[in-house]
């Protein structure tokens, strides 16, 4: 887990989230606000059963670099999965959860990062 870097784990994780067609994936760096994490992923799936999809993608693709969560939460309800990685934590909301919770805004101070550098110029269809 060591030898990959946070710009490898980032990049999985967004990968993950663009291939089952998240929505609106943000990349918050918020190392320099709080020692809970120094990255906050945040995305949207549009039903419970894409939330539950996403999550389980990211936590796949993850596993294949040999790394898994320290802690998830929320597939239960599937409204708001959590998949914690120590130093990267991933949010995967369903839409009106996350419109109603905002964390985008309770960590405005924290600093965006363009998604766009983590995903292939092209789109890939995958049929």
């Amino acid at each position: 887990m060591d030898n990959i870097s946070q710009n490898e784990k980032l990049s999985t994780i967004v990968k993950a989230l663009d291939s089952k067609r998240a929505e609106d994936i943000r990349v918050i760096e918020i190392g320099d606000l709080t020692i809970v994490a120094d990255y906050f992923v945040i995305a949207n799936g549009t039903s419970s059963t894409q939330t539950k999809a996403l999550a389980e993608e990211v936590e796949f693709k993850m596993s294949q670099l040999g790394i898994e969560p320290n802690r998830t939460e929320g597939y239960q309800g599937a409204t708001w999965v959590v998949l914690d990685y120590g130093d990267i934590i991933v949010h995967v909301f369903y839409k009106e959860t996350r419109d109603h919770y905002n964390l985008e805004r309770l960590w405005s101070d924290g600093k965006d990062i363009d998604v766009k550098q983590f995903l292939p110029d092209e789109p890939q269809d995958q049929f």
